[in-house]
């Protein structure tokens, strides 16, 4: 059995270089249901865009909480 969470994202592009550099390595923002969650910055870069990354996102985790699947499912 799988967990869904769905988060809203925002993050500048400038914002988003200092992950791709190194500087953040994790993403850490509240999920829709009220949980916050943290995951890895690297399951992002096929949804960065010029102006950044921007959009709602599914996130699918096993019964340990490890992620499975990241999807966008909307944008702004």
């Amino acid at each position: 059995m799988s967990n869904i969470l769905i988060v809203d994202l925002h993050i500048s592009a400038d914002e988003f270089l200092r992950h791709y550099q190194g500087a953040a390595r994790h993403v850490s923002c509240r999920a829709r249901d009220g949980r916050r969650v943290q995951f890895p910055t690297a399951i992002l870069q096929r949804f960065v865009s010029h102006s950044g990354i921007h959009g709602s996102f599914k996130l699918e985790l096993d019964d340990n909480n490890k992620l499975i699947s990241v999807s966008q499912i909307g944008q702004p």
